[in-house]
């Protein structure tokens, strides 16, 4: 045998042998227009083939023009945690899209702002057609709770960086408001009320400490519990449901796997109700460090938010996750949205107006808090 060439490969490779199948992301990549199509609406380009995609700030057309005076762009980007893992673990994807556009837009609205469109960027081992659908038709109904376009995107695959069957998922969202409408917290006044939106369950952060306490406790993932029933005279129960006594309730993964409410809807059909007059002193998406570490991003330095914790109800879920996992109501609180997903500070006059409007649009709002004297913290008692 000649001797092998020092600094050479004795084969000729190819990308497909480092990992990196062409075809298959080529035949994914492919089939993403059909879908994404879904979501667009007159304002975007069409644009085959392009490398980026085309978004009109305004319409042409006299019948659509929005006639900004001062507009502004809004751009957010966030992903979902390792809320993939539990997905990975069940190999259940068609929600985790669903999250993704909702932990962007979510944030958005709370400046005042609409959505235009999204882009989504997934890193993966090894392209899986099967897996990639599922995420692109959560993605894509994500965008169509939202009112916006799912405008482009990248799908990465990225052998030798994410082992088999992991992947990554990143958001961005850009979108639009008048400067003179924009949410500003400086016009939080004392004697405010605080309304909190029901959340769908704990959305996308939290996560890590979730699945500690399903692999401390030894929770099943695909079993169902009693103690998930959401039902206010349910009798004490622990423990997995048997002999078919749950058969009507969904598996403790499903629960966890509930995706993020979307509050693009409510919240802005709201705020187009009150075209002159500006009700809301601010607003908060509910995510990681949970109330207090949200809602005090829409205080100025001289109030203070005070939160009546018992005047919501808190979800079977968390309940179930604290026992479980023994965690005190502080950590809970610290890491969870405990049941509300989105706040608003509303003037005192107008806080039923607001609660109707939400409600008839689909929302469960609680008055929770009260705008006092201060130092911009948020007190939950």
């Amino acid at each position: 045998m000649p001797p092998r060439t020092p600094g050479r490969s004795p084969t000729k490779l190819t990308y497909a042998q480092a990992g990196v199948d062409l075809e298959s992301k080529d035949a994914f990549t492919e089939s993403i227009p059909a879908m994404a199509r879904r979501t667009f609406g007159p304002r975007v380009i069409d644009n085959p083939g392009g490398f980026a995609g085309l978004f009109r700030l305004d319409y042409n057309e006299r019948l659509f023009a929005r006639n900004f005076r001062d507009p502004v762009l809004v751009a957010c980007a966030d992903g979902v945690g390792t809320k993939l893992k539990l997905a990975i673990d069940l190999q259940k994807y068609d929600t985790l899209g669903i999250d993704l556009v909702a932990m962007n837009v979510n944030d958005m609205i709370v400046q005042g702002a609409e959505p235009l469109f999204f882009l989504d960027y997934i890193a993966i081992g090894k392209v899986d057609k099967s897996v990639l659908t599922e995420l692109m038709k959560g993605m894509v109904e994500g965008c169509r709770q939202a009112g916006c376009a799912l405008l482009g995107g990248e799908t990465a695959e990225m052998a030798g960086i994410y082992q088999p069957g992991d992947f990554d998922l990143a958001g961005f969202a850009v979108g639009v408001m008048d400067l003179e409408r924009a949410i500003d917290p400086g016009r939080v006044q004392v004697g405010d009320v605080v309304l909190g939106l029901a959340s769908s369950g704990i959305h996308s952060n939290g996560y890590s400490l979730v699945r500690k306490i399903v692999g401390e406790a030894g929770l099943d993932l695909r079993a169902r519990y009693d103690e998930l029933v959401e039902s206010p005279d349910r009798k004490k129960k622990t423990g997995k449901s048997k002999n078919g006594a749950g058969a009507g309730l969904p598996t403790l993964g499903e629960v966890l796997l509930t995706p993020t409410r979307i509050y693009v809807n409510s919240i802005t059909k709201m705020l187009r109700a009150y075209k002159v007059k500006k009700v809301i002193g601010g607003m908060a998406n509910i995510t990681g460090s949970g109330m207090a570490g949200n809602l005090c991003r829409a205080l100025h330095p001289k109030v203070d938010a005070v939160i009546d914790t018992r005047s919501w109800p808190v979800p079977a879920v968390f309940r179930f996750l604290q026992e479980r996992g023994g965690v005190e109501d502080a950590e809970m609180r610290r890491v969870f949205n405990m049941g509300i997903g989105y706040t608003l500070i509303v003037r005192p006059t107008f806080a039923d107006s607001v609660a109707e409007q939400l409600e008839k649009l689909g929302e469960r709002v609680y008055t929770i808090g009260k705008i006092v004297k201060g130092t911009g913290q948020v007190r939950e008692e």
